[in-house]
């Protein structure tokens, strides 16, 4: 019984450093997806931010964003309009339509 009494402060001191750490690993993965994309056209840039805040040039055009990372794919929303990409092993992302396969500068 003395024992428990030991017991329940540390396994809680213990389960509040498991989420501590995986909030800290969770935004590790979206500030890993951070940097400035480019097509090959270089029509379109996509800079994204820590934080999930993201601005979006498409032909000299730039507005403000927001993103979030699910995976293996991007949801990024202008303007209210929310679009879908896809995350790619060698660090490119695709996005819809024309603008197709986006590379990080410096990659």
């Amino acid at each position: 019984m003395k024992n428990s009494h030991f017991m329940r402060p540390l396994v809680k001191i213990v389960g509040w450093l498991i989420m501590g750490g995986s909030v800290f690993a969770m935004a590790g993965c979206e500030s890993g997806i951070a940097g400035t994309y480019r097509n090959s056209s270089g029509m379109v840039t996509l800079d994204l931010r820590s934080g999930g805040k993201a601005a979006l040039t498409v032909m000299g055009e730039n507005e403000p964003c927001t993103y979030e990372v699910d995976g293996k794919n991007m949801n990024l929303t202008c303007k209210g309009d929310k679009t879908t990409w896809d995350i790619h092993d060698d660090g490119s992302i695709s996005g819809p339509g024309f603008v197709g396969s986006l590379t990080k500068n410096g990659s």
